[in-house]
């Protein structure tokens, strides 16, 4: 097997990847934040990673790969959306991560080795910031604690740019208390009517940068192999996380290896709750299935942006269809050819590509070829679902029954016989947007669901 090759953000090359301990390879992702529902922005970093854990798999045996990704319950947007929701921050939060888990399993993601959640570890972060208080690298001000910036010489490496750049174009919390702009927040005062625990410096709770260094460290250690997360977080919270690691740990390095995804776009513009502009994951697993949504996500490069529409959509779900026509429960036994096009920093628009001509060479009935083909979608999280259960979920989408269906294709028939092709075009967009496709194949026309 070739080497598996990853773009780190921290060199912002493309390297080939080499663990700490091949025995105990180990990867970190930032998982959500849950106040509201996940959209298809988010779920873009929880396919990527998803494969990137099962590519770790195969090249070290799934006994040697630790798969973290954390839950974020405790945070400023948490309890705004429960005070605007009137419902307490454990009924949203349970909410949200229960939907989260349906998301993950509609979109056939395995389950991290570890997932923790921030309100279980804030004894160990209170404990990390006092140890940052030893060492003259935070602060307290008004039951404030704050990391200061100026004690990690390093900070700007991940995000590339320098203190002063970003001083003055960075997006940081302001703050009266702060001895510099770039200074963060470790810990915060919590209100009466907020969560809050007892600490050194008042109750109150901790800053959102700490948890993952906290969770990481807890799980995989002060060092490891690979942190992912969304485009989005490099600065400011990875770039945090890093500085108070690094200087709580006297290390000079947190992990080796940063990825990276890039963002889900609609016309262009990101995808968030923000701009009002989202499709949630639920919503659009529930209209064309969580395969479609998960091929769709995988359909271009991890690194680059996705613009996401309703003909992207269509268009993977037409090509499941054709692939689902050869599906077979028997798969190969050895890895297929193409894999190592995924070890090329999980280059998905080739390997698909390679499954359209995998797909190709099944088509004369080649056993061989067809169990490479189901193994080889399989690699990607495809065909986690029989033939006939994609049918039952095709099936109930539909609105119309057969007997409509057949007695709207007489009528186009006599339409077209009558020379009213203006009709029986509008015949055939009724039936298309009720969920069928038909095809006029020599004098007879047939059907089937999209």
């Amino acid at each position: 097997m070739n080497n598996l090759y990853l773009t780190n953000s921290l060199t912002r090359k493309k390297e080939i990847f080499k663990p700490i301990n091949h025995e105990k390879v180990s990867l970190y992702a930032c998982g959500p934040t849950v106040y509201d529902k996940p959209h298809v922005g988010n779920a873009r970093a929880l396919v990527i990673f998803d494969l990137l854990f099962g590519i770790l798999k195969e090249i070290y045996g799934e006994s040697k790969v630790t798969y973290v990704r954390n839950i974020t319950d405790i945070d400023d947007k948490i309890i705004d959306a429960s005070q605007k929701k009137g419902v307490t921050i454990s009924e949203l939060t349970n909410k949200i991560t229960k939907e989260f888990h349906s998301n993950c399993s509609s979109l056939f993601c395995s389950q991290p080795n570890l997932e923790p959640k921030a309100t279980e570890h804030v004894n160990e972060m209170i404990s990390m910031i006092k140890n940052l208080m030893k060492l003259n690298a935070a602060y307290e001000k008004n039951s404030h604690v704050y990391f200061s910036v100026s004690s990690f010489k390093n900070y700007g490496k991940l995000s590339n740019k320098k203190i002063d750049e970003l001083k003055i174009g960075a997006r940081v919390e302001v703050s009266e208390f702060k001895k510099d702009p770039l200074d963060f927040v470790l810990w915060k005062p919590s209100k009466k009517d907020e969560p809050g625990w007892d600490s050194p410096w008042g109750m109150g709770r901790p800053g959102w940068h700490l948890e993952c260094s906290v969770m990481s460290e807890k799980y995989l250690g002060s060092q490891f192999d690979i942190h992912g997360g969304g485009l989005d977080l490099i600065f400011p919270h990875h770039e945090n996380e890093i500085a108070q690691s690094c200087v709580n740990n006297k290390t000079e390095s947190f992990a080796n290896y940063w990825v990276h995804n890039g963002f889900v776009t609609f016309n262009k513009e990101k995808m968030s709750k923000s701009l009002g502009n989202i499709t949630t994951i639920s919503d659009a697993s529930n209209k064309y299935s969580g395969q479609v949504v998960r091929l769709a996500l995988l359909s271009a490069n991890y690194k680059q942006p996705l613009d996401w529409s309703d003909e992207l959509l269509i268009s993977q779900s037409k090509v499941l269809d054709k692939w689902y026509s050869i599906y077979s429960s028997d798969v190969s036994e050895k890895l297929p050819e193409c894999f190592n096009v995924l070890l090329d920093d999980m280059n998905t628009p080739l390997y698909i590509s390679k499954l359209h001509d995998l797909f190709t060479q099944s088509q004369n009935g080649n056993l061989e070829k067809i169990k490479e083909f189901n193994k080889a979608c399989r690699l990607i999280g495809l065909f986690h679902e029989t033939k006939e259960d994609r049918e039952e979920f095709k099936k109930s989408k539909i609105k119309i029954n057969e007997e409509t269906i057949l007695s709207k294709i007489k009528e186009r028939e006599i339409a077209k016989k009558n020379g009213k092709f203006d009709l029986a075009d509008k015949i055939r967009d009724e039936l298309s947007e009720q969920g069928i496709d038909i095809k006029d194949i020599k004098d007879k026309t047939i059907w089937n669901y999209k």
